[in-house]
């Protein structure tokens, strides 16, 4: 059985961390986006702190998207599901899928687990959907085998 408290708190974690390394970034690019205007300003120079600039701005983009992420999980219901919803945890044949927020392939409780969002295409094959039951996603047929 999946304890998914322990799974929304790994989740969190993640999305924490990589939270933290978005800021760390977005912080390197501001400062070398930063000109000494004590002194003369080559064009070159010029150039490479407008160029910092645009990807600070990138990067401080990427910080707001990581903390929506972590707000959703924050209010995501992570109760027991027995359909496909967010908040569930899916396993279709030996994937493990969690429905609410996107993240990269992860470990928890030793099983390997994604996180997908509801705009996702497979959430929208999968919605609604009971263990046992099946959908159709880009042309191949798939089995929920649990929703937890």
């Amino acid at each position: 059985m999946i304890d998914k408290n322990h799974l929304r708190n790994t989740m969190l974690a993640l999305t924490e961390a990589e939270l933290e390394q978005a800021h760390k970034t977005y912080e390197r690019f501001l400062s070398a986006a930063r000109l000494d205007r004590t002194e003369p300003i080559e064009n070159d120079e010029q150039g490479q702190a407008e160029t910092a600039a645009d990807l600070a701005e990138a990067f401080d983009d990427r910080e707001h998207q990581v903390e929506a992420k972590i707000s959703a999980l924050n209010v995501l219901d992570f109760g027991p599901k027995t359909e496909v919803a967010p908040g569930a945890a899916v396993r279709i044949g030996d994937r493990y899928l969690v429905i609410g927020v996107s993240t990269g392939e992860f470990s928890c409780q030793g099983q390997k687990f994604i996180g997908v969002s509801q705009a996702a295409p497979i959430y929208e094959a999968l919605e609604g959907k009971r263990a046992g039951e099946f959908c159709e996603f880009r042309g191949r047929k798939l089995k929920v085998t649990e929703v937890y």
